[in-house]
């Protein structure tokens, strides 16, 4: 699969290739205690902004670090993954990976995580391994020693115990976490996939996925992705079937609907009675759709693809974030943060924004 390289003439025109003096970093000095309210009556922005963009994730991140003190699925995990994308618009001060960092060097010296918190090294070691990704492009001591405390976690049935707070889709079951520790042990740099606790690990992973099979498209949807990389998975032909699933989904305005990925779910039901709200766009879906259909195969200048990110431009909010209700169980909205760094990862992922840097070569073996 071809690395995704940044349209050229396209970042000529819309984005700077520097960073100004001006441009200062925002800081945890900058933001207030207490989450902002997210709400789908803020006004759309008058033209796509970048920058706007930059400034939302860097605020909604430290805002969470600054309140919740935590690493969290919803918030600061993704920003971890998708603000290096933005760092030619603007500076990032460092405090959310030294936030990350500081859950091995300070808060695990003492008291490691047991196996009844084992979703904390998946969630600390995701964002820690795909910032190493996405700026030095080797893996870190710390991201590399989290990783290892992960599988010091794990169950006997290649699970672990994952937040079950039926905030689909992220944190209702185990499935989803088990699927991004995959993603992450074969996005990881330096063939950490390929040593004896990932070989040993992976092989219990398998098991699991194999005797609890997917609930939703959404599960596929992760299982296809972490499948490029992590044999043994998914099929060639059961990621096509996904991949068509997927894209069949997208709506008239060009973008995709969270909660579509999830009517197949038995037993997902809204608190309220009321269906899942499956025909209003939102950025967790269309990012997620764009970035695992790229992962997948599909060419940057597919016109479906290109229709997503005509909606991505003209979507954006005043903030600088793209929209996304919490599909099922209000969880005031906080979707909208991993989904406008999911958007940040499509634009990157099109060569739009620059450096992709997590295609997939040979899927680690057993």
């Amino acid at each position: 699969m071809k690395t995704f390289l940044p349209t050229l003439l396209l970042l000529a025109i819309c984005w700077p290739t520097f960073v100004t003096a001006q441009q200062q970093p925002i800081t945890l000095k900058d933001v207030p205690v207490g989450l902002p309210v997210i709400s789908a009556d803020e006004p759309m922005a008058a033209g796509f902004s970048a920058e706007k963009a930059a400034q939302y994730l860097d605020r909604s991140a430290l805002n969470w670090v600054k309140t919740k003190k935590c690493a969290t699925c919803h918030t600061n995990l993704f920003y971890m993954v998708a603000r290096p994308a933005l760092r030619t618009i603007l500076p990032d001060s460092g405090e959310v990976r030294g936030f990350y960092e500081d859950y091995r060097k300070v808060r695990w010296q003492k008291n490691a995580p047991t196996e009844a918190a084992g979703f904390w090294p998946i969630v600390v070691g995701t964002g820690l391994t795909f910032n190493d990704a996405q700026t030095t492009g080797k893996h870190s001591d710390v991201a590399r020693e989290v990783l290892d405390m992960m599988w010091k976690v794990q169950r006997e049935d290649g699970g672990w115990n994952w937040p079950h707070c039926d905030y689909a889709p992220m944190e209702i079951d185990d499935h989803y976490g088990v699927t991004i520790a995959a993603l992450t042990v074969g996005i990881a740099p330096g063939d950490y996939a390929k040593t004896p606790q990932s070989r040993a690990g992976l092989e219990k992973l398998r098991a699991y996925l194999k005797n609890n099979p997917p609930k939703s498209l959404h599960h596929r949807a992760m299982l296809a992705w972490c499948s490029v990389r992590i044999d043994g998975i998914a099929t060639e032909e059961q990621r096509k079937q996904t991949l068509a699933e997927l894209l069949a989904l997208q709506l008239d305005d060009g973008g995709w609907s969270t909660a579509g990925f999830l009517t197949d779910w038995k037993g997902l039901a809204r608190a309220d009675g009321k269906p899942l709200n499956t025909k209003k766009s939102d950025g967790y879906g269309t990012g997620l759709v764009i970035v695992i259909a790229r992962e997948l195969g599909v060419p940057s200048d597919d016109a479906r693809l290109q229709r997503g990110i005509k909606w991505i431009r003209a979507n954006q909010r005043e903030s600088g974030k793209w929209f996304t209700q919490s599909p099922v169980k209000d969880a005031g909205n906080l979707i909208s943060n991993v989904g406008s760094a999911y958007v940040i990862l499509a634009l990157q992922a099109c060569g739009e924004l620059p450096g992709w840097p997590f295609s997939p070569t040979k899927p680690a073996s057993r």
